[in-house]
Protein backbone atom coordinates (compact mmCIF):
# COMPACT_ATOMS: atom_id res chain seq x y z
CA UNK A 1 0.00 0.00 0.00
CA UNK A 2 1.67 3.30 -1.06
CA UNK A 3 1.43 5.62 2.09
CA UNK A 4 2.10 9.31 -0.15
CA UNK A 5 3.19 10.66 -2.84
CA UNK A 6 6.52 12.83 -3.28
CA UNK A 7 4.79 16.45 -3.22
CA UNK A 8 8.73 18.86 -2.53
CA UNK A 9 11.71 18.09 -2.86
CA UNK A 10 14.87 20.59 -1.19
CA UNK A 11 18.67 20.16 -1.50
CA UNK A 12 20.77 22.62 0.63
CA UNK A 13 24.20 23.36 0.71
CA UNK A 14 25.21 23.01 4.83
CA UNK A 15 28.69 23.94 5.88
CA UNK A 16 30.63 24.06 8.48
CA UNK A 17 33.54 26.52 9.18
CA UNK A 18 35.65 23.83 11.07
CA UNK A 19 39.05 24.91 9.32
CA UNK A 20 38.55 27.72 11.53
CA UNK A 21 40.02 25.13 14.66
CA UNK A 22 42.00 23.27 12.79
CA UNK A 23 39.09 19.97 12.91
CA UNK A 24 39.01 17.29 10.68
CA UNK A 25 42.72 18.26 9.10
CA UNK A 26 44.98 15.58 7.71
CA UNK A 27 48.11 15.43 5.28
CA UNK A 28 45.56 15.76 2.25
CA UNK A 29 43.57 18.33 3.46
CA UNK A 30 45.00 21.38 5.98
CA UNK A 31 42.06 23.51 6.46
CA UNK A 32 38.74 21.26 5.42
CA UNK A 33 35.43 23.06 6.06
CA UNK A 34 32.99 19.50 6.66
CA UNK A 35 30.29 20.54 4.94
CA UNK A 36 26.94 18.44 3.19
CA UNK A 37 24.49 18.60 0.72
CA UNK A 38 21.72 18.33 2.58
CA UNK A 39 18.54 16.48 0.99
CA UNK A 40 14.88 16.59 2.07
CA UNK A 41 11.95 14.28 0.26
CA UNK A 42 8.66 15.66 1.73
CA UNK A 43 5.38 13.42 1.30
CA UNK A 44 1.86 13.84 1.29
CA UNK A 45 1.36 11.37 3.67
CA UNK A 46 -0.90 12.05 6.57
CA UNK A 47 1.89 10.99 8.96
CA UNK A 48 4.28 13.32 7.56
CA UNK A 49 7.05 10.50 6.29
CA UNK A 50 9.75 11.91 4.59
CA UNK A 51 13.16 10.81 3.72
CA UNK A 52 16.43 13.26 4.57
CA UNK A 53 20.15 12.46 3.31
CA UNK A 54 23.38 13.38 3.00
CA UNK A 55 26.10 14.14 0.66
CA UNK A 56 29.84 14.86 2.64
CA UNK A 57 31.81 17.12 1.33
CA UNK A 58 34.80 19.27 2.63
CA UNK A 59 33.29 22.51 1.53
CA UNK A 60 34.54 22.87 -1.92
CA UNK A 61 32.50 20.59 -4.27
CA UNK A 62 29.04 20.75 -2.38
CA UNK A 63 27.60 22.99 -4.92
CA UNK A 64 28.41 20.60 -7.36
CA UNK A 65 26.42 17.75 -5.74
CA UNK A 66 24.06 20.18 -4.50
CA UNK A 67 23.24 21.00 -8.52
CA UNK A 68 23.01 17.17 -9.39
CA UNK A 69 20.93 16.56 -6.68
CA UNK A 70 18.62 18.95 -7.52
CA UNK A 71 18.35 17.09 -10.81
CA UNK A 72 17.91 13.55 -8.79
CA UNK A 73 21.40 12.75 -9.84
CA UNK A 74 23.25 10.68 -7.53
CA UNK A 75 26.21 12.74 -5.80
CA UNK A 76 29.40 12.52 -5.47
CA UNK A 77 31.72 15.20 -7.25
CA UNK A 78 35.77 15.43 -6.93
CA UNK A 79 35.62 16.40 -3.71
CA UNK A 80 32.86 14.49 -1.04
CA UNK A 81 33.62 11.93 0.68
CA UNK A 82 30.00 10.39 0.52
CA UNK A 83 27.49 9.60 -1.84
CA UNK A 84 24.12 10.31 -0.98
CA UNK A 85 21.19 7.38 0.14
CA UNK A 86 17.39 8.31 1.03
CA UNK A 87 15.65 6.67 4.39
CA UNK A 88 13.00 7.55 5.38
CA UNK A 89 12.56 8.98 9.47
CA UNK A 90 9.22 7.57 10.19
CA UNK A 91 6.87 8.66 12.12
CA UNK A 92 5.73 6.60 15.63
CA UNK A 93 8.12 5.33 19.04
CA UNK A 94 10.64 3.02 17.81
CA UNK A 95 10.09 -0.82 19.65
CA UNK A 96 13.14 -2.76 21.10
CA UNK A 97 12.63 -6.39 20.82
CA UNK A 98 15.20 -8.33 22.33
CA UNK A 99 15.56 -11.72 21.41
CA UNK A 100 19.23 -12.97 21.43
CA UNK A 101 21.91 -12.50 23.52
CA UNK A 102 24.42 -10.38 20.96
CA UNK A 103 20.96 -7.91 21.07
CA UNK A 104 21.27 -7.84 25.15
CA UNK A 105 24.98 -7.46 25.00
CA UNK A 106 24.64 -4.39 22.88
CA UNK A 107 21.94 -2.87 24.84
CA UNK A 108 23.97 -2.77 27.68
CA UNK A 109 27.55 -2.73 26.55
CA UNK A 110 27.42 -0.59 22.97
CA UNK A 111 30.15 -1.09 20.18
CA UNK A 112 33.40 -0.65 21.05
CA UNK A 113 34.30 2.76 19.69
CA UNK A 114 38.32 4.41 18.70
CA UNK A 115 38.46 7.87 18.92
CA UNK A 116 40.11 10.83 15.61
CA UNK A 117 39.35 13.66 17.42
CA UNK A 118 42.49 14.44 19.73
CA UNK A 119 45.01 14.52 17.03
CA UNK A 120 44.30 16.12 13.70
CA UNK A 121 47.10 16.55 11.67
CA UNK A 122 46.45 20.56 12.64
CA UNK A 123 46.45 20.75 16.11
CA UNK A 124 49.44 22.26 17.76
CA UNK A 125 50.91 20.07 20.06
CA UNK A 126 49.42 21.33 23.18
CA UNK A 127 46.02 21.05 21.66
CA UNK A 128 46.77 17.30 20.98
CA UNK A 129 47.76 16.71 24.92
CA UNK A 130 45.22 18.62 26.46
CA UNK A 131 42.27 16.34 23.72
CA UNK A 132 44.04 13.62 24.55
CA UNK A 133 44.18 13.88 28.24
CA UNK A 134 40.61 14.30 28.10
CA UNK A 135 40.10 11.39 26.18
CA UNK A 136 41.49 9.35 28.54
CA UNK A 137 39.85 10.89 31.18
CA UNK A 138 36.43 10.14 29.64
CA UNK A 139 37.40 6.68 29.39
CA UNK A 140 38.76 6.21 25.77
CA UNK A 141 41.38 3.02 25.05
CA UNK A 142 41.51 3.09 21.44
CA UNK A 143 43.06 6.32 19.00
CA UNK A 144 43.97 7.40 15.62
CA UNK A 145 46.89 10.32 15.05
CA UNK A 146 46.95 11.68 11.70
CA UNK A 147 50.14 10.77 9.99
CA UNK A 148 52.13 11.70 6.44
CA UNK A 149 52.89 15.20 6.02
CA UNK A 150 55.83 15.40 7.83
CA UNK A 151 58.07 12.56 9.10
CA UNK A 152 59.79 14.49 11.97
CA UNK A 153 56.27 16.08 12.83
CA UNK A 154 54.54 12.49 13.20
CA UNK A 155 57.78 11.06 15.21
CA UNK A 156 57.67 13.94 17.56
CA UNK A 157 53.28 13.94 17.71
CA UNK A 158 53.29 10.10 17.52
CA UNK A 159 55.89 9.88 20.47
CA UNK A 160 53.33 12.13 22.67
CA UNK A 161 50.43 9.96 22.15
CA UNK A 162 52.17 7.39 22.88
CA UNK A 163 53.57 8.53 26.18
CA UNK A 164 50.16 9.76 27.58
CA UNK A 165 47.99 6.79 26.49
CA UNK A 166 50.75 4.12 27.32
CA UNK A 167 51.99 0.71 25.85
CA UNK A 168 48.61 -1.23 26.76
CA UNK A 169 46.13 1.00 24.90
CA UNK A 170 45.92 0.83 21.11
CA UNK A 171 47.13 3.29 18.80
CA UNK A 172 46.14 3.52 14.94
CA UNK A 173 47.88 5.89 12.36
CA UNK A 174 45.87 7.49 8.93
CA UNK A 175 48.02 8.56 6.19
CA UNK A 176 44.90 10.00 4.20
CA UNK A 177 46.06 8.70 0.37
CA UNK A 178 49.18 10.77 1.23
CA UNK A 179 52.19 8.33 -0.03
CA UNK A 180 53.51 6.11 -2.77
CA UNK A 181 53.97 2.57 -1.94
CA UNK A 182 57.94 2.49 -1.62
CA UNK A 183 56.95 5.92 0.34
CA UNK A 184 54.40 4.36 2.64
CA UNK A 185 56.45 1.35 3.37
CA UNK A 186 59.64 3.43 4.63
CA UNK A 187 57.91 6.18 6.40
CA UNK A 188 55.61 3.39 8.30
CA UNK A 189 58.85 1.34 8.74
CA UNK A 190 60.36 4.47 10.98
CA UNK A 191 56.50 4.98 12.97
CA UNK A 192 56.83 1.34 13.78
CA UNK A 193 58.41 1.97 17.24
CA UNK A 194 55.22 2.90 18.50
CA UNK A 195 53.26 -0.03 17.96
CA UNK A 196 50.23 0.94 15.26
CA UNK A 197 47.93 -1.48 15.39
CA UNK A 198 46.98 -0.49 11.40
CA UNK A 199 48.02 2.41 8.76
CA UNK A 200 44.75 3.79 7.33
CA UNK A 201 45.01 4.26 3.43
CA UNK A 202 48.56 4.50 3.27
CA UNK A 203 48.42 5.43 -0.62
CA UNK A 204 45.55 5.48 -3.39
CA UNK A 205 42.45 4.05 -2.51
CA UNK A 206 41.75 2.41 -5.74
CA UNK A 207 45.39 0.66 -5.65
CA UNK A 208 44.48 -2.89 -4.75
CA UNK A 209 48.05 -4.08 -5.55
CA UNK A 210 49.37 -1.29 -3.88
CA UNK A 211 48.02 -2.06 -0.79
CA UNK A 212 48.72 -5.70 -1.58
CA UNK A 213 52.23 -4.60 -1.76
CA UNK A 214 52.21 -2.31 1.16
CA UNK A 215 50.04 -5.39 3.28
CA UNK A 216 52.92 -7.91 2.46
CA UNK A 217 55.51 -5.43 3.33
CA UNK A 218 54.39 -4.12 6.94
CA UNK A 219 52.90 -7.79 8.37
CA UNK A 220 56.31 -8.72 9.60
CA UNK A 221 56.74 -5.49 11.50
CA UNK A 222 52.90 -6.18 13.36
CA UNK A 223 51.10 -3.43 11.26
CA UNK A 224 47.78 -3.92 9.29
CA UNK A 225 46.54 -2.19 6.35
CA UNK A 226 43.01 -0.54 6.53
CA UNK A 227 41.17 0.88 4.13
CA UNK A 228 38.17 1.38 2.10
CA UNK A 229 36.72 4.83 3.46
CA UNK A 230 36.75 6.11 -0.02
CA UNK A 231 35.73 3.13 -2.24
CA UNK A 232 32.41 3.47 -3.99
CA UNK A 233 31.27 -0.04 -4.64
CA UNK A 234 31.58 -3.72 -3.51
CA UNK A 235 33.69 -4.98 -6.33
CA UNK A 236 36.69 -2.63 -5.02
CA UNK A 237 36.25 -4.30 -1.44
CA UNK A 238 36.02 -7.48 -3.66
CA UNK A 239 39.54 -7.02 -5.37
CA UNK A 240 41.23 -6.05 -1.98
CA UNK A 241 39.78 -8.91 0.17
CA UNK A 242 40.80 -11.18 -2.78
CA UNK A 243 44.42 -9.80 -3.20
CA UNK A 244 45.03 -10.13 0.79
CA UNK A 245 45.52 -5.90 0.50
CA UNK A 246 43.95 -5.36 4.10
CA UNK A 247 43.88 -6.66 7.67
CA UNK A 248 40.93 -3.90 8.74
CA UNK A 249 37.85 -3.32 6.37
CA UNK A 250 36.37 0.22 6.72
CA UNK A 251 33.03 0.66 5.11
CA UNK A 252 31.77 4.11 4.74
CA UNK A 253 27.81 4.68 5.49
CA UNK A 254 27.10 6.58 2.44
CA UNK A 255 30.54 6.50 0.17
CA UNK A 256 28.75 3.30 -1.24
CA UNK A 257 25.52 4.73 -1.74
CA UNK A 258 23.23 2.74 -0.12
CA UNK A 259 22.69 0.36 2.71
CA UNK A 260 22.20 -2.72 0.34
CA UNK A 261 25.42 -2.41 -1.04
CA UNK A 262 27.06 -1.90 2.30
CA UNK A 263 25.24 -4.92 3.24
CA UNK A 264 26.88 -7.04 0.28
CA UNK A 265 30.43 -6.02 1.66
CA UNK A 266 29.65 -6.36 5.53
CA UNK A 267 28.94 -10.40 4.12
CA UNK A 268 32.24 -10.58 1.86
CA UNK A 269 34.25 -9.40 4.97
CA UNK A 270 32.34 -12.45 6.88
CA UNK A 271 33.13 -14.76 4.37
CA UNK A 272 36.77 -14.08 4.50
CA UNK A 273 37.16 -13.45 7.88
CA UNK A 274 38.50 -9.64 8.08
CA UNK A 275 37.34 -7.56 10.93
CA UNK A 276 35.30 -4.36 9.62
CA UNK A 277 36.36 -1.10 11.86
CA UNK A 278 33.81 1.39 10.04
CA UNK A 279 34.76 4.93 8.89
CA UNK A 280 32.79 7.68 10.29
CA UNK A 281 32.90 11.56 11.61
CA UNK A 282 32.52 14.37 8.87
CA UNK A 283 28.78 15.26 8.58
CA UNK A 284 26.69 12.55 10.23
CA UNK A 285 28.40 9.59 9.73
CA UNK A 286 28.22 8.45 12.99
CA UNK A 287 24.86 9.10 12.90
CA UNK A 288 24.53 6.55 10.05
CA UNK A 289 27.01 4.00 10.75
CA UNK A 290 25.74 2.92 14.12
CA UNK A 291 23.34 1.08 12.17
CA UNK A 292 25.93 -0.59 10.14
CA UNK A 293 27.78 -2.05 12.83
CA UNK A 294 25.28 -3.17 14.91
CA UNK A 295 23.58 -4.96 12.21
CA UNK A 296 26.69 -6.68 11.41
CA UNK A 297 27.67 -7.42 15.08
CA UNK A 298 23.92 -9.35 15.38
CA UNK A 299 22.95 -10.33 11.85
CA UNK A 300 26.38 -11.45 10.09
CA UNK A 301 29.85 -11.31 12.36
CA UNK A 302 28.09 -12.13 15.43
CA UNK A 303 32.04 -11.04 16.71
CA UNK A 304 33.80 -8.08 18.15
CA UNK A 305 37.45 -9.49 17.77
CA UNK A 306 39.22 -6.51 16.48
CA UNK A 307 36.48 -4.58 15.57
CA UNK A 308 35.84 -0.81 16.63
CA UNK A 309 34.09 2.62 15.18
CA UNK A 310 35.48 5.41 14.22
CA UNK A 311 34.21 7.93 16.29
CA UNK A 312 34.59 11.88 15.87
CA UNK A 313 33.26 14.38 18.45
CA UNK A 314 32.16 16.98 15.76
CA UNK A 315 28.59 18.38 14.89
CA UNK A 316 26.37 15.84 16.42
CA UNK A 317 24.36 18.68 18.03
CA UNK A 318 23.37 19.71 14.39
CA UNK A 319 20.90 16.65 14.20
CA UNK A 320 17.76 15.65 15.55
CA UNK A 321 18.96 12.07 16.69
CA UNK A 322 22.52 12.35 17.39
CA UNK A 323 24.78 9.44 18.37
CA UNK A 324 24.99 8.27 21.74
CA UNK A 325 28.27 7.90 23.39
CA UNK A 326 28.79 5.75 26.17
CA UNK A 327 32.05 4.32 28.17
CA UNK A 328 33.69 4.89 24.61
CA UNK A 329 31.57 2.75 23.02
CA UNK A 330 28.13 3.60 20.63
CA UNK A 331 24.95 3.17 22.15
CA UNK A 332 22.00 0.91 20.12
CA UNK A 333 19.89 4.31 19.26
CA UNK A 334 16.24 3.69 19.93
CA UNK A 335 14.49 6.32 17.75
CA UNK A 336 13.10 4.79 14.22
CA UNK A 337 14.91 5.93 11.04
CA UNK A 338 18.85 6.03 9.66
CA UNK A 339 19.60 9.48 12.01
CA UNK A 340 19.91 11.96 9.01
CA UNK A 341 17.41 14.29 9.84
CA UNK A 342 19.33 17.55 10.65
CA UNK A 343 17.74 20.43 13.11
CA UNK A 344 16.24 22.65 11.34
CA UNK A 345 18.05 25.86 12.81
CA UNK A 346 21.15 24.40 12.07
CA UNK A 347 20.73 24.25 8.63
CA UNK A 348 19.73 27.54 8.30
CA UNK A 349 22.29 28.81 10.31
CA UNK A 350 25.19 27.61 8.45
CA UNK A 351 23.37 27.51 5.01
CA UNK A 352 26.19 28.64 2.22
CA UNK A 353 26.55 31.21 1.54
CA UNK A 354 23.54 33.34 2.74
CA UNK A 355 22.95 31.44 6.19
CA UNK A 356 24.02 33.89 9.75
CA UNK A 357 26.96 32.26 10.14
CA UNK A 358 28.80 32.42 6.76
CA UNK A 359 27.07 35.63 6.26
CA UNK A 360 29.50 37.26 8.81
CA UNK A 361 32.45 35.28 8.04
CA UNK A 362 32.45 36.13 4.46
CA UNK A 363 32.05 39.78 5.80
CA UNK A 364 34.61 39.55 7.62
CA UNK A 365 37.08 38.28 5.27
CA UNK A 366 36.15 40.84 2.88
CA UNK A 367 37.09 43.44 5.13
Amino acid sequence: MVRGRISRLSVRDVRFPTSLGGHGSDAMHMDPDYSAAYVVIETDAEDGIKGCGITFTLGKGTEVDWSREGRGAPGDSGCPKCGVGLVGQAGGKACLEVTCGHEKQMLAQGYPAYTTSCAWLGYSDDTLKQLCAQALKDGWTRFKVKVGADLQGDVRRCQIIRDMIGPEKTLMMDANQRWDVPEAVEWMSKLAKFKPLWIEEPTSPDDILGHAAISKALVPLGIGIATGEQCHNRVIFKQLLQAKALQFLQIDSCRLGSVNENLSVLLMAKKFEIPVCPHAGGVGLCELVQHLIIFDYISVSASLKNRMCEYVDHLHEHFKYPVMIQRASYMPPKDPGYSTEMKEESVKKHQYPDGEVWKKLLAAQEN
